[in-house]
């Protein structure tokens, strides 16, 4: 940060970002703002800013999100470019979503094919590519969509989870059935979810 750039100027923008991520940013992300590397390690020194992982730091003053370790995980997931790579996925999405009565005991994130980070500990990482319309945005994190995170779950999830998932989801509005059956045709060998649509059916 330059004497001749404001340091509240800074702060505004480095806030307003942090704001958005649960209180975290980046190193580039404070750079961006005004930050430069001895000023950044001044304010995590006075206490200012808080460490919290490999380039990743947190503002004191913002209050935690309600999914803090969404935020962080999506936050560590980030490329050279600073681009977060993670989506929210599998069982961790259809929990948040509230679809079925599925308890994740560890959080279950999808990345490109071609990420290359050891998962932490208590993360899964599935690799597929996820097309931007499958994908939602929440506050610092990205998660799929209930159609995409049914397909998903499909080979993972227990049969009377899956039902429940799908028949609170067409009930709810989230998805179609016309959607699913789509699925069901162009992904034919997925023969549980197939089997999940006929008890839906069957089934008051």
């Amino acid at each position: 940060m330059t004497p001749y750039r404001p340091a509240r100027a800074a702060l505004r923008r480095l806030t307003a970002v942090a704001n958005g991520q649960g209180g975290y940013f980046t190193a580039k992300q404070a750079q961006a703002a005004g930050y430069d590397y001895p000023h950044l390690v001044y304010h995590i020194d006075t206490g200012n800013f808080e460490r919290v992982g490999h380039g990743i730091y947190r503002l004191p003053s913002v209050r935690p999100a309600e999914h803090d370790d969404l935020i962080r995980l999506t936050l560590w997931s980030r490329a050279r470019d600073d681009r977060p790579q993670a989506v929210v996925s599998h069982e961790t999405a259809l929990a948040l979503h509230e679809l079925s009565d599925v308890l994740p005991s560890k959080t279950h994130v999808t990345v490109p094919k071609s990420f290359r980070k050891t998962a932490p500990r208590g993360c899964v990482l599935h690799k597929a590519a996820i097309q931007p319309g499958d994908i939602e945005e929440r506050e610092g994190f990205r998660i799929t969509g209930p159609l995409r995170t049914l397909l998903d779950v499909a080979d993972y999830t227990s049969q009377d989870q899956l039902e429940k998932a799908v028949r609170q989801a067409l009930e709810r509005g989230l998805v179609r059935r016309r959607a699913l059956d789509s699925i069901v045709s162009k992904h034919g060998k997925n023969d549980r979810l197939s089997r999940v649509l006929a008890l839906v059916d069957n089934r008051p």
